[in-house]
């Protein structure tokens, strides 16, 4: 028997307690912000689902996970296909990755329940070829997609290249042929083939407009001619220059296609000396930049000293161009003399002689140039207060390493501070370290 005055045990509730009370008790009461308001306090299980689901959005996927355990009416905002339209595939093997893998369980539950509400999907894979492997395994599995963003991404070295050409390429075909929607697909550094091509594009054609597929070794220029000839909408085109060609940018330039806003190209070169570049036509450039006169050409360099000479030897609309190796005075020379269009240029390494005259003459005949960066090279103080002279206002982004500048007799590094501030109109320093 209770002796008098003897409170209830905790957690039991007084007779008559209804169960609108016991609800009305579900707040934010013992949650760390101290006693409970009663004007505040509200049955989250009846909130709106309009309400749950802008709170879902904003939590990562495992504690949206978590949080759907809350309650029946949880649980189906969890599964609102609004919450599917977006998401990224982790896989990696615990013992060398430092991704966290998406659960297999939650994988099945997507291949079942969403496959057909994802739209805008990548795939982030370890190093492992077994995680390659399983990406493509998920894929081969949506069969009732309507992705319209397609990436697969390797953190380490390109995984996506260990895989069989034929298991790749089975995959992707599942992809290709039930979306028929895909505008923007990132597949670098994959076994990507003709023949997957040709299926994008029997399937696709009318709504691609970004394709990046850098490092591809085993699609030919003829692969990627098909892609120009019938992808009308193409804005965005990203590819190794081994691959271009003078048929590919005249495509590019005909009355049915569209303006193209960005063509990226990466000149890499594996083996010193053992690679012999084409050249592209000065007409065919000329086309491109005519049909669309805003279109940046962005071309990003891998070569030996002895590999350029297929290069800039006449007039070329490139806009953005990267030296990621060392590169001679006479390739920067040829840059001044034949690279109008020129916004941005960045070397990596030059060697020990003055680039005084090459930064010059990039001055004068680049008027559109905005950015500049040099690495490991050389610049006297009064060369390159002269290049800055040139450029005035103009350069919004200039990058220069202390230990690139030269003090001569009439500038010291300070003098020079002050004195290129002057003339950007802007404070500015020469970097400690790159920034690019």
């Amino acid at each position: 028997m209770k002796r008098a005055g003897q409170k209830l045990v905790s957690g039991t509730e007084p007779p008559g307690t209804s169960q609108t009370s016991k609800k009305q008790k579900t707040s934010l009461c013992g949650s760390g912000f101290g006693e409970c308001d009663p004007c505040t306090s509200m049955d989250w299980g009846s909130l709106p689902h309009h309400v749950i689901l802008r709170v879902f959005q904003f939590l990562t996927l495992v504690d949206r996970a978590r949080a759907s355990s809350v309650c029946r009416r949880w649980n189906e905002v969890f599964h609102i296909p609004d919450l599917w339209r977006r998401f990224e595939f982790e896989l990696s093997q615990p013992a060398t990755s430092y991704l966290k893998s998406t659960h297999p369980d939650l994988i099945q539950q997507i291949i079942k329940r969403h496959a057909d509400h994802l739209q805008y999907v990548s795939f982030k894979v370890d190093s492992s070829t077994e995680s390659a492997e399983a990406a493509c395994d998920i894929l081969s599995q949506l069969v009732n997609c309507s992705i319209k963003t397609l990436g697969l991404i390797s953190t380490a070295k390109p995984s996506f290249m260990n895989v069989s050409k034929a298991h790749f390429a089975s995959a992707l075909t599942v992809v290709f042929v039930n979306s028929k929607s895909l505008s923007s697909i990132k597949i670098d550094d994959t076994p990507l083939d003709d023949p997957s091509l040709k299926v994008l594009v029997a399937n696709n054609s009318d709504t691609l407009k970004l394709l990046k597929m850098s490092s591809c070794p085993h699609v030919s220029p003829a692969g990627i001619l098909c892609v120009a000839d019938q992808c009308h909408g193409l804005k965005e085109l990203a590819l190794n220059y081994y691959i271009l060609s003078d048929e590919l940018l005249l495509a590019l330039s005909s009355e049915k296609h569209v303006d193209l806003e960005h063509l990226r190209i990466d000149v890499v070169s594996e083996n010193p000396g053992q690679v012999q570049f084409h050249t592209i036509k000065k007409q065919s450039w000329d086309a491109l930049v005519k049909h669309s006169p805003k279109v940046n050409i962005v071309m990003y360099f891998f070569l030996y000293e002895d590999e350029f000479d297929a290069f800039f030897r006449e007039e070329t609309p490139v806009t953005h161009v990267y030296f990621g190796r060392a590169v001679s005075k006479a390739m920067l020379g040829r840059i001044g003399m034949n690279c109008p269009r020129l916004i941005e240029l960045v070397v990596c390494a030059n060697g020990l002689q003055p680039l005084d005259d090459e930064l010059i003459q990039i001055a004068e005949r680049c008027k559109n140039l905005t950015a500049m960066g040099l690495g490991e090279c050389e610049v006297t103080c009064r060369g390159f207060i002269e290049f800055v002279k040139m450029c005035g206002g103009r350069l919004t982004q200039l990058s220069i390493m202390e230990e690139v500048l030269i003090p001569d007799s009439d500038y010291s590094l300070d003098r020079l501070h002050l004195e290129v501030s002057k003339h950007l109109g802007r404070m500015w320093f020469p970097d400690m370290m790159p920034t690019w």
